[in-house]
């Protein structure tokens, strides 16, 4: 039998600690900021206009990270370029960004890495995330998009937006994206990640980040003993 290779520490500091619901307000996200820290976040995953309040919230204390054409990725890629401009100027440290999922089904794929390169250009050494939303794609479609982000020069593909009816990440679709970058992008599971048992899933195949609303949930499953898993020679 072989341990989870993370620990509890190590699983924290790969975790965009997230809060995108429409009602949420501005002491929820000041619980949401208060809660990452402590637990030892990456970051925190906020809407575009919590992002000036957040970052002088957290005083340093955790990383802001927002999102850019949320959720649908139907917007013009200028205004996803000026919200993603926006959002550094208000202080965040991180965008993600979603591509037009339409355009990747109709196999327009010159079009998904230019509206990858508009919004990479709006903000240059700022670290961008394409959510790609895996569960609408076909395999194919999964490894042309992240060719698509790594052409753009983004830094990291992402699963999902967490609110599309197909889905969010599986094991199976990192897997294809990990393959698909190697070790030149990051990857991103979000959406569905829910337990330590998911966690260990999504890592395994691949993911170098999580996007989390239940961190202390998953975190918990260390000490529930849950960190002790397969007997099959991986993780």
């Amino acid at each position: 039998m072989k341990l989870y290779p993370f620990t509890k520490g190590q699983i924290a500091s790969m975790v965009d600690h997230t809060l995108l619901k429409p009602e949420a307000t501005t002491k929820d996200v000041e619980a949401l900021i208060d809660e990452g820290a402590a637990l030892g976040v990456w970051s925190v995953c906020v809407s575009p206009t919590f992002v000036e309040h957040a970052k002088e919230y957290a005083d340093g204390r955790v990383k802001i990270c927002t999102v850019v054409g949320f959720p649908s990725g139907k917007v013009v890629s200028s205004i996803k370029a000026r919200e993603a401009l926006q959002a550094v100027l208000d202080g965040a440290d991180e965008v993600d960004m979603v591509i037009d999922v339409g355009m990747a089904k109709e196999h327009k794929f010159a079009k998904v890495t230019e509206d990858i390169q508009t919004v990479r250009e709006s903000i240059p050494g700022t670290l961008l995330k394409v959510i790609i939303e895996s569960a609408a794609l076909t395999d194919a479609e999964i490894e042309e998009v992240c060719k698509c982000a790594e052409a753009a020069k983004a830094d990291f593909v992402k699963t999902s937006t967490g609110f599309h009816p197909a889905g969010g990440a599986t094991p199976h679709a990192v897997e294809i994206m990990a393959k698909t970058v190697g070790k030149r992008l990051g990857v991103k599971a979000s959406g569905g990640v829910r337990t330590l048992a998911d966690a260990e899933a999504v890592t395994k195949a691949g993911a170098t980040r999580l996007g989390l609303s239940g961190t202390a949930a998953v975190l918990a499953g260390f000490d529930d003993g849950a960190a002790t898993l397969t007997t099959d020679g991986g993780y």
